[in-house]
């Protein structure tokens, strides 16, 4: 793709952006840089790449990619979402504050309490879906607003641009997960948000087959800064997965697409259910958050949560089903089912989840592209063995 990114639609930068023809052979698949180091031309002079913690093409590629569709100055691509989140909090120090959203993927709740709350800084947790509940959890010492939307299970939904606006009142920075929606949906850097994370082993990989993380920085500074990083710590993604999740990408728009009208199908069966209670997805025109995720995205995404009313009922769907998978994780082709309460999200103490809402019998669908008519009928009869 010749000319300046921005001047192409989303799927071209998906298939092209940071993606030249391999100069050597002319290859139209970025190769496989699958090398530890790299042979200098002479004393004092090489060709940009000297050791592969610090420098690989693969790598280079997907970097660019991902910033390209972010809209952020520059990437960088670690070995996990949680890696990347690792590197992310090297922002801060000890005395430091943060502010987060209270729904959080678990692993992201283990390792801010139980990891960071030994270095001295300091977690708040909030419901940043209630801009008024942000402004007035902000101090001082708060560097940092961390927010997942939507969030995870909950998807509770929080307005970027004011949730912006509130950090940067407070001189703190903005930092968003956007795992759940992709750019393809949702782009936070658009609404002024400084740093965007993701988990992608989920929608970016899609394919169920790859780890990796990606933290797209707004501002040089922020981007130099992660590129230390990236090399001192060494979290680095391997270049086998860096092409995984680029061959990836080049199919996010299509596939994001299939994910959501699978999920509106899946929607229209539950909300129609009498053994389905609350159900919870922002394309829902009664969810809190629907009118924001319109403005602020340009959909709802292929995740949603429903409540079956017990552990019991939960256990009985999960393993009647027989097209949808019981299994962590989300974002593949194929559809994921699970429990939160004791899978994505056990690290989460008990009260804590019955204070914001992950019941017992809350149930996490990941919807896939498999035909609309094979996931709808499956769940039907899953459920009428509650």
């Amino acid at each position: 793709m010749k000319g300046n990114p921005k001047d192409f639609g989303f799927s071209t930068r998906a298939i092209h952006a940071g993606q030249p023809p391999e100069a050597t052979t002319g290859a139209v698949a970025v190769p496989i840089f699958q090398t530890s180091t790299y042979v200098h031309d002479e004393f004092g002079q090489h060709k940009g790449f000297e050791y592969a913690r610090g420098e690989n093409p693969t790598r280079a590629a997907l970097e660019a990619n991902i910033a390209a569709l972010e809209g952020g100055v520059g990437a960088t691509a670690y070995a996990s979402g949680m890696a990347a989140i690792s590197a992310l909090v090297t922002l801060l120090h000890s005395g430091d504050r943060v502010i987060a959203s209270r729904d959080m993927y678990g692993g992201t709740f283990r390792y801010f309490s139980k990891i960071l709350d030994r270095y001295g800084i300091d977690f708040t947790y909030v419901n940043t879906a209630d801009l008024s509940a942000l402004e007035a959890a902000m101090t001082p010492e708060t560097k940092m607003v961390y927010i997942e939307t939507p969030t995870n299970p909950l998807m509770e939904i929080t307005d970027l641009a004011g949730a912006a606006k509130i950090a940067h009142a407070h001189g703190a920075v903005l930092a968003v997960d956007n795992t759940f929606l992709s750019p393809y949906l949702q782009r936070p850097l658009e609404h002024g948000a400084d740093l965007v994370v993701h988990s992608a082993t989920k929608f970016l990989n899609g394919h169920s087959d790859s780890m990796g993380g990606l933290l797209v920085a707004a501002s040089q500074e922020h981007h130099d800064w992660f590129v230390f990083v990236q090399k001192s710590a060494g979290a680095i993604l391997g270049p086998m997965d860096c092409f995984l999740i680029l061959r990836g990408i080049k199919t996010l728009g299509v596939r994001m697409d299939r994910h959501e009208s699978n999920t509106q199908a899946i929607v229209r069966l539950l909300a129609d259910h009498p053994k389905v209670g609350t159900i919870l997805y922002p394309g829902l025109p009664a969810h809190p958050g629907h009118e924001i995720q319109r403005r602020q995205a340009t959909g709802f995404g292929g995740v949603l949560t429903f409540d079956v009313g017990s552990t019991e009922a939960a256990a009985t769907l999960l393993n009647r089903v027989q097209v949808l998978s019981l299994a962590e994780s989300l974002g593949g082709v194929e559809s994921l089912i699970s429990h939160p309460a004791s899978m994505t999200h056990a690290s989460v103490p008990k009260e804590n989840r019955d204070k914001i809402g992950i019941t017992d019998g809350l149930v996490r669908i990941s919807v896939g592209i498999e035909d609309e008519a094979d996931l709808v009928g499956d769940l039907r009869q899953a459920l009428e063995a509650i």
